[in-house]
C-alpha cells in the first residue's frame, strides 16, 4: 500500500505510525548517527501490534504476565524508544529521546536491557534477539504448565530483519522452536530486501518462508504498510498451533529519497531529505513535536492492559500464601532457605567419604542436591548430557507433551542454547544452566558475552576443561578458553579442584542475581583436595591457603582445578627437601580480586617465589598473582600452545605439567 492510499484509507493509523517515523528522524538527526530506515519501514506493523494485540501496561513494565516484545533488529532502536515514549513509559521521557545515543541517556545506540523499562533484552548483534525469544517462549510454556494459564499465558513477539535471519544462530533458534511447537512465539520479519551493502540478493537467495516452514513453523504474509492486512496476519499467527513467522513486505526508509536503498539503512540526517520526508508524510509539526491528540491516543494504547493486569493480580492473590511466596521468590531470583544446609551436607559427606572423581561428576552430585530444592532451575546440554552430567532424575524432560519438564535437549546448538538461556533468565522465574565442552565456548561466546553485558545469572557448565580430556586431541582441548572467560567483565569463572569446591562453586553461582558464571570442570578423576570439613564457603574468597609451609616459607604454589592435586604432590616433594611450600587453591580469580587487599596479602605475602599451575595458557589474570612486587621470582607451569591427541597422563608429561616440573621451576627460582 502506497503512502497516498494509506493516508486516505487509514488516517488515524497513519498519524499514529507517523509519530514513530518523525521521532526517529528527529532523534537520529540530533545524534547525527543511528539507523532511520527500519523504524520508518516497520512503524505500521509496530502500531498495529501495540494497538490491537500486545498485552502490556505501560504503568507496570515488569508485570509477570505481559507479552514480551523483542526488537531483534536492534540497530532500529528508535522504533522501541518511540513506542515506549508514546505509550507512556515513565522513564522514556521526550528528553531521553532527544538525547538518543548520548552519554548518560537510557536511549543507547542499540537497546540495552536494564537501561530502559520495556526493553526486554539487549540486541544489536544480529540474530541474538530471535534466539533469546526462543528462551522467552520456553520459559512461558514451562511456567504456564507449572502455574496454570490464569497466571502465565502470554506471547513473545519479535521484529527481525534480513540480517537476523542470515546469522547462523537464527537457524539454531528456529530449529529448536519448531521442534518444541512454541505456539506463542511470533516473528515479524521486516522483508525489505535491503542490507548495508545493497540488496539482499547480493549475498543471499534463501527462501525464508520455505526455510521456516521446513523448520516446523507456520508462515504468513502481509503488506507491511496495510494495517488491515497486518492485523489479519497477526490474528492468524496467534491462532497457530506452531511458532509463526509473518513476512511483512515493507519499504525501508518509507517516504524518503533513500527509500528502498542501502542508504536508507543508516542515519538519514540531511536537512532537505528530512524536510521532504515530513512533507510526504503531511507532518507539519516541528522537531520532537507530537500533537496532543496523537500522544493521548498512544497513551490510551499504553493503558489498555491495565484492566487485564488488575484481573491477573486478583487471580494471583487468590492463590495460597505459600504459592504466592514461591511465585515472588522465583521472579526475585531468591534462593530457598533450605539450600545452604543441602550444600553443607554434600561437603561434609565428601570429607567423610573421600573418593577420586571428575569435577563434572562432582557437579552432577551437587545438582542432585540442588534441583529438588531449587525448583526453578532448568538444565540442558548441547547433545552432551552424559558427558556434561547436567541431568538429574527428578527434573523430567521439557517436551511437547511435558511442558513441566525442566531438562532441555538442545541438540548440537551451543550458540542457540546459550542465547535461549539468556532469554529464559530475562523472562524471569527460571534459573537456566546448560553444558557443553569447554572448547565450544567458541560457539557459545557471543551469547556468553551478552549474559555478562546484561547482568543476568546464567550458568555455563563447561566440562572437559583442559588437555586432561585426552585422546580427542587439540581440537577439543581448551587452552585459551579460561583466559577468554576471565577476560570478560562481570563474569565469574569457577575451576574447582574437587567435590567440595564444586559444591561451593554451585552455591555461589546460584546466589548471583546479576552475574553469569562459568563452571570449568574436569573429565579426568581428581584426588580430593580438602581433608577437613568447614561450613564456611572458602571458594567465596576466590583463593585460600589449602596447605601451608612447614618451616620457612620459600615458595607459594597457586593452582586451580585439576592441577591442585599436582601442586600438593610438588609441595610434598619440596618439603621433603626442606623447601617450605604453601599451596593456594584459587578456584575463582574474580572473587579473589574482590577480597580486601589485607586478605590477599595474607594469602600471597611478599617474599616467597610464586609458581602458577594450570593446564591452560598464562593469559587471563595469572600475571597479577604471579608477578606481585618481584617479577623475577615468579614462573608458570601450564600451556604455551595447543594440545595434542593422546591419553591425558601422557599429555601432562609431554607438556611438562607435573610435580617434577614444578620442583625444578622452584629450585631454579631459588
Amino acid at each position: 500500500m502506497d503512502i497516498a492510499t494509506l493516508r486516505a484509507q487509514h488516517p488515524e493509523h497513519w498519524r499514529l505510525a507517523c509519530a514513530i517515523r518523525v521521532l526517529t528522524l528527529d532523534a537520529v538527526a540530533a545524534a547525527n548517527s543511528g539507523h532511520s530506515g527500519m523504524p520508518m519501514g516497520m512503524a505500521d506493523v509496530a502500531t498495529v501490534l501495540f494497538q490491537n494485540h500486545l498485552k502490556f501496561d505501560a504503568s507496570a513494565p515488569d508485570w509477570e504476565d505481559r507479552d514480551r516484545f523483542i526488537l531483534s533488529a536492534g540497530h532500529g532502536s528508535m522504533l522501541i524508544y518511540a513506542l515506549l515514549h508514546l505509550t507512556g513509559y515513565a522513564d522514556m521521557t521526550l528528553e531521553q529521546v532527544k538525547n538518543f545515543r548520548q552519554w548518560g541517556a537510557i536511549t543507547a545506540g542499540h537497546p540495552e536491557y536494564g537501561h530502559a523499562t520495556g526493553v526486554e533484552t539487549t540486541t544489536g548483534p544480529l540474530g541474538q534477539g530471535i534466539a533469546n525469544a526462543v528462551g522467552f517462549a520456553i520459559a512461558e510454556e514451562h511456567l504456564r504448565a507449572r502455574w496454570g494459564a490464569k497466571i502465565q499465558n502470554h506471547h513473545t513477539y519479535v521484529i527481525a530483519g534480513d540480517g537476523c535471519l542470515m546469522e547462523g544462530v537464527s537457524q539454531e533458534a528456529i530449529g529448536i522452536a519448531g521442534r518444541h511447537k512454541l505456539s506463542k512465539l511470533i516473528v515479524l520479519w521486516d522483508d525489505n530486501g535491503i542490507t548495508i551493502d545493497g540488496t539482499v540478493a547480493l549475498s543471499d537467495i534463501t527462501d525464508q518462508r520455505a526455510r521456516f516452514a521446513a523448520s516446523g513453523w507456520d508462515v504468513f504474509d502481509c503488506d507491511g504498510h496495510d494495517p488491515v492486512d497486518i492485523d489479519r496476519a497477526i490474528t492468524a499467527a496467534k491462532a497457530s498451533p506452531r511458532p509463526a513467522m509473518i513476512a511483512c513486505k515493507t519499504h525501508i526508509a518509507l517516504g524518503s529519497s533513500a527509500q528502498d536503498t542501502s542508504k536508507g539503512h543508516g542515519a538519514l540526517t540531511d536537512a532537505k531529505l528530512i524536510a521532504d520526508t515530513r512533507a510526504a508524510y503531511g507532518w507539519d509539526h516541528g522537531p520532537f513535536e507530537i500533537p496532543a491528540d496523537i500522544k493521548s491516543a498512544w497513551e490510551a494504547i499504553g493503558a489498555r492492559g491495565a484492566t487485564e493486569r488488575a484481573a491477573w493480580g486478583a487471580r494471583l492473590t487468590a492463590l495460597s500464601a505459600t504459592k504466592q511466596a514461591e511465585f515472588a521468590r522465583i521472579f526475585a531470583r531468591e534462593l530457598p532457605a533450605r539450600l545452604p544446609a543441602a550444600i553443607r551436607k554434600v561437603k561434609k559427606d565428601a570429607i567423610d567419604s573421600p573418593k577420586k572423581m571428575a569435577t563434572r561428576a562432582a557437579s552432577e552430585l551437587v545438582l542432585k542436591a540442588i534441583n529438588p530444592i531449587v525448583t526453578d532451575t532448568m538444565g540442558g546440554s548441547a547433545d552432551l548430557t552424559g558427558s556434561n552430567n547436567t541431568k538429574t532424575a527428578d527434573m523430567g524432560v521439557f517436551d511437547i507433551d511435558n511442558r513441566g519438564g525442566r531438562y532441555v535437549y538442545w541438540g548440537i546448538r551451543e550458540h542457540g542454547m546459550s542465547s535461549a538461556m539468556n532469554g529464559m533468565a530475562l523472562h524471569g522465574g527460571i534459573r537456566p544452566y546448560s553444558g557443553t565442552f569447554m572448547a565450544f565456548t567458541d560457539y557459545a561466546r557471543p551469547a556468553m558475552r551478552l549474559s555478562a553485558l546484561m547482568g543476568i545469572p546464567v550458568t555455563y557448565v563447561m566440562t572437559h576443561d583442559s588437555i586432561g580430556l585426552g585422546e580427542d586431541g587439540p581440537t577439543h582441548q581448551p587452552v585459551e578458553h579460561l583466559a577468554i572467560s576471565r577476560a570478560t567483565p562481570n563474569t565469574l569463572v569457577f575451576r574447582p579442584a574437587d567435590l567440595v569446591e564444586t559444591a561451593e562453586a554451585w552455591e555461589l553461582a546460584l546466589s548471583q542475581k546479576s552475574t553469569p558464571s562459568v563452571l570449568s570442570l574436569s573429565r579426568q578423576n581428581l584426588t580430593p583436595a580438602r581433608s577437613a570439613h568447614t561450613a564456611k564457603n572458602l571458594t567465596a574468597q576466590g583463593g585460600y591457603v589449602l596447605a601451608d609451609s612447614e618451616g620457612k616459607r620459600q615458595v607459594i604454589l597457586i593452582a586451580t582445578g585439576s592441577e591442585v592435586e599436582i601442586a600438593l604432590q610438588a609441595r610434598e616433594a619440596l618439603q621433603a627437601e626442606g623447601i617450605g611450600t604453601r599451596v593456594v587453591s584459587m578456584p575463582c580469580m574474580e572473587l579473589f580480586a574482590d577480597q580486601p587487599e589485607s586478605y590477599r596479602k595474607r594469602v600471597l605475602p611478599a617474599g616467597p617465589a610464586r609458581i602458577g599451575i594450570e593446564a591452560g595458557v598464562r593469559a587471563g589474570g595469572w600475571d597479577r598473582w604471579l608477578l606481585g612486587e618481584r617479577a623475577r621470582k615468579s614462573d608458570f607451569v601450564g600451556m604455551t600452545g595447543f594440545g595434542a591427541s593422546a591419553p591425558a597422563e601422557r599429555l601432562y608429561q609431554e607438556f611438562g605439567i607435573t610435580a617434577d616440573a614444578i620442583v625444578n621451576k622452584v629450585k631454579a627460582l631459588l
